[in-house]
C-alpha cells in the first residue's frame, strides 16, 4: 500500500504560494521528506532533503543496510522513487522496472521488462542508459530506449497504456526521466549524434493522448513560439528567429535534443529545460547561431507556448549540450527577493538568471581550466550581451576541417555532464558533481543519412596541463558566481548530489565510492566502495522512523563507456575511452542499489 503522508519542509518554500490548479498531489507528496517521489526529489530540482538523523558527527557510522542486484550490467544513471512502503528501481536497457516492498526486506512485488528490439542499442549515443522514472495519477511512468512512454499502475505494474514517442530507425531514442506536470508527462528525445530534430512532448497522463510537442529548431508554430511574445534576454524574438539562424533546411536535421532534466515552478506556471548540441559536429557545415539548440525555455505548462529563451552557446564548436538541470530557488539578488534559475552548463560556465523574465545575471567560470571563452558579456548595454567572448585559438572551425584543435577545455562531456548538482537553503550553496577534463578536436566533413551517425569530429580527451584529476566536487555560490571550495577527484564526480539540511552532502565516484562530506567546508567524513562505479544520483527517504540513503551503482554512462561496451581504441566512445582507460583498474561493470543507515541504537 503506498502511504500519502503530507508534511511541510524547507525545500518546498518556492512551492507554497502554488496555484490550486496544480499537481497538489505531487506538490503535497515531495513536501514528504519521507518519500522521494520526483527524480530530483521536488519541483525546484533542489536535490535536497530535511531529514535529520544522519548528521556531520554520525554519518562516519554509515552501513549499507541492504543491497538488490538489478540483473544488468550497464550504466545505472537516476535514482529509485520511494512511495511510502514501495520503492521503484529502473534500469538501462532492457529498462526492467522493480517494484519493492520496504516492509518485507525488498521483497519484489512486481517486475516490469518491456521487450524491446535490441537494434536500438547501437542507436543510443554514450551508453544504454536510463535516467528514472516518474510518478503520478497512481502511476509509474517509463521511457523506454525505443521511446516508448509506458504508464503502470504503481500497485500491480500492469501496463494502463504506452505510446510512441519517435522512432530508433531514424536515430531517435529514449534516455530521460518522464516529467509529471499537473495533468500532462513531458519526454524529450534523443539522438543529436544522428541528426535528430529536438522537441519536447506532453502527453494526457490519463491516456496518453498528445497534448503539445515543441521543437528545439524550425519555424515558430512548430517551436510553439510567440514572435511578439516570446523573448530573449528581455527582447522579443522576431518571427522565425531560428530559421534566419540555419542555413538553408539544416534544421530539419539539427538536433537541439532534449535528452535532459526538467524544472516547473507553479506558482508560474513554467516549465524549464535546455536543449542539446547542433547536427554535425563539424561546425564549417553549419553556418549561423544555429537557434535554439543549446538554449535554456521557459515554457507554458499547459500550452508548450515558450514565455522566453537564452542561447548559452551560439554556433557551437564543442558539443557543448544544454541539457543540464535547472535548479529553481527564491533568493536575494542586489539586496531584492528573485526567482532564480541556476545552471551548471556543459561549457563550463555557472549561470544565473531571473526565471520570471530570462534576466541573465550571473555567469562564471565553475571550473578554472575552461579556455575556450575568456568570459561572458554581461553588459546589457553592448550588442553582444549574453554571448561568450570567444578565444580564437580554440575555435575548432576557425582552423578549417581535417586539422585538430588542441588543447580545449573543457572536452566535449563538458565541465559538467547531465549528472545533477543539489542546493542547500541553509548554506545556500550549490553542490556540484564536475568534469575536469580537456581535448584535442579534429572536425571531418560528414553527410546526413537518417538512422546513421551524423558526427563530424573525432575526439581524444585529457586532464588539464599540469593536472592529474580529472574531476572535481565543487560547492558554489550562484549570486557571486564563485567556486566555495572544491574536492580534487582522480576520475569525473558522474553522479547526482544531495545536500542535507544537518549539513552533509553526498555523492558518488566512478570507482564506486559513496562519499559524504562537510557542507560548510568539503571536508571528506566518510566512504564506502560500492561494487561498480556510481552515476547514479543520491537519495535520501525515511521507512518505519528510520533515515535511508540510496544509490545505484553499475559503472557506465559517457565517462564509462570503455567499461560498459568493451571498447578499447582511444578515440572510441566519441573520444571518452582514452581519456578514462585507468578506470578499469578500479572498478567493473555491475548493476546494484545500496541502501546506507545508521546502526541501530
Amino acid at each position: 500500500m503506498i502511504k500519502h503522508i503530507p508534511i511541510a519542509c524547507a525545500t518546498a518554500a518556492l512551492l507554497a504560494t502554488a496555484p490550486a490548479f496544480a499537481n497538489e498531489d505531487l506538490i503535497k507528496l515531495s513536501q514528504n521528506p519521507k518519500d522521494w517521489v520526483m527524480p530530483a526529489g521536488d519541483y525546484a530540482s533542489q536535490r535536497y532533503t530535511t531529514l535529520k538523523q544522519i548528521t556531520p558527527e554520525n554519518v562516519k557510522h554509515l552501513t549499507p543496510a541492504w543491497t538488490f542486484s538489478t540483473g544488468v550490467l550497464r550504466g545505472h544513471e537516476g535514482g529509485p522513487l520511494v512511495l511510502g512502503d514501495v520503492m521503484y528501481v529502473h534500469t538501462p536497457f532492457p529498462n526492467i522496472v522493480y517494484a519493492l516492498d520496504l516492509n518485507n526486506e525488498g521483497r519484489i512485488l512486481w517486475k516490469y521488462e518491456p521487450k524491446q528490439d535490441p537494434n536500438v542499442i547501437p542507436v543510443m549515443c554514450c551508453d544504454t542508459v536510463n535516467r528514472g522514472l516518474a510518478y503520478g495519477d497512481g502511476k509509474i511512468f517509463l521511457y523506454q530506449a525505443d521511446t516508448t512512454l509506458v504508464a503502470l499502475d504503481a500497485k500491480t505494474g500492469d501496463v494502463k497504456w504506452s505510446i510512441k514517442n519517435g522512432d530508433p530507425s531514424k536515430g531517435q531514442t529514449g534516455t530521460s526521466a518522464p516529467y509529471v506536470v499537473k495533468d500532462k508527462v513531458l519526454v524529450g528525445i534523443s539522438g543529436g549524434e544522428y541528426g535528430v530534430r529536438g522537441y519536447l512532448s506532453a502527453y494526457d497522463i490519463k491516456g496518453g493522448k498528445l497534448a503539445w510537442r515543441a521543437f528545439s529548431t524550425g519555424p515558430d508554430n512548430e517551436m510553439l513560439l510567440d514572435p511578439e511574445k516570446t523573448t530573449a534576454l528581455g527582447k522579443p524574438l522576431g518571427k522565425d528567429s531560428s530559421l534566419s539562424s540555419w542555413e538553408g533546411e539544416q534544421w530539419k536535421t539539427g538536433g537541439g535534443d532534449t535528452w535532459g532534466w526538467i524544472s516547473y515552478d507553479p506558482a508560474l506556471n513554467l516549465i524549464y529545460y535546455g536543449t542539446g548540441n547542433p547536427s554535425t559536429w563539424n561546425p564549417a557545415q553549419r553556418p549561423g547561431d544555429n537557434k535554439w539548440s543549446l538554449s535554456i525555455f521557459a515554457r507554458d505548462a499547459d500550452t508548450g507556448v515558450a514565455k522566453w529563451v537564452y542561447q548559452m552557446t551560439p554556433h557551437d564548436e564543442w558539443d557543448y549540450d544544454g541539457i543540464n538541470e535547472m535548479i529553481l530557488t527564491d533568493q536575494k539578488f542586489d539586496g531584492k527577493d528573485r526567482k532564480l534559475l541556476t545552471h551548471f552548463d556543459r561549457n563550463g560556465f555557472g549561470y544565473t538568471l531571473d526565471r520570471t523574465n530570462g534576466e541573465l545575471l550571473v555567469a562564471q567560470k565553475y571550473d578554472p581550466a575552461v579556455n575556450w571563452a575568456s568570459s561572458i558579456d554581461l553588459d546589457k548595454k553592448s550588442p553582444n550581451y549574453g554571448k561568450p567572448i570567444r578565444v580564437k585559438q580554440y575555435s575548432t572551425q576557425g582552423n578549417g576541417e581535417d586539422v585538430n584543435t588542441k588543447g580545449v577545455c573543457p572536452a566535449a562531456l563538458g565541465s559538467k555532464d547531465e549528472q545533477p548538482a543539489a542546493f542547500s537553503p541553509v548554506t545556500q550553496l550549490f553542490y556540484a558533481p564536475t568534469n575536469h577534463v580537456c581535448m584535442d578536436y579534429e572536425p571531418f566533413h560528414v553527410s546526413y543519412t537518417a538512422g546513421q551517425p551524423y558526427v563530424g569530429a573525432t575526439l581524444s580527451m585529457f586532464p588539464p596541463p599540469g593536472d592529474r584529476n580529472m574531476g572535481n566536487f565543487i560547492a558554489w555560490d550562484n549570486i557571486k558566481g564563485k567556486i566555495v571550495w572544491a574536492d580534487k577527484e582522480q576520475f569525473s564526480v558522474w553522479s547526482g548530489a544531495l545536500a542535507t539540511s544537518t549539513g552533509v552532502v553526498f555523492y558518488g565516484t566512478l570507482e564506486g565510492y559513496l562519499k559524504a562530506v562537510d557542507a560548510k567546508t568539503g571536508k571528506e567524513l566518510y566512504k564506502f566502495k560500492t561494487p561498480s562505479g556510481i552515476i547514479g544520483n543520491v537519495n535520501a527517504y525515511e521507512h518505519d522512523g528510520k533515515e535511508y540513503i540510496a544509490v545505484l551503482s553499475g559503472v557506465g554512462g559517457w565517462a564509462g563507456i570503455g567499461l560498459a561496451a568493451g571498447l578499447s581504441k582511444g578515440t572510441d566512445g566519441l573520444g571518452a575511452v582514452g581519456g578514462y582507460a585507468a578506470l578499469s583498474n578500479y572498478t567493473a561493470l555491475g548493476g546494484q542499489l545500496t541502501v546506507f543507515a545508521l546502526p541501530n541504537p
